[in-house]
């Protein structure tokens, strides 16, 4: 298991989830992905993106103006 960062600040829907499931495809089993952005519709678009395609939220916060989104890979 792994960890691994993306960021997708200063990019608006649908871009951080394509950049996600990007991301997604060169990861592994278990892997942890954490997903900066400013787009505050992130915070339902990433979680909703992760219950279609069988992945765990783990952590969602909100920091400011940022929107962090940590995501378990499950393949």
């Amino acid at each position: 298991m792994s960890e691994y960062t993306l960021d997708a600040c200063n990019m608006l829907c649908p871009m951080p989830v394509i950049k996600t499931q990007n991301k997604v495809n060169d990861l592994s089993d278990g892997d942890l992905l954490k997903v900066t952005c400013t787009d505050p519709g992130a915070l339902s678009d990433i979680p909703a993106w992760c219950r279609i395609n069988g992945h765990s939220i783990v952590n969602t916060d909100e920091i400011n103006e940022l929107v962090i989104v940590t995501i378990r890979i499950h393949k």
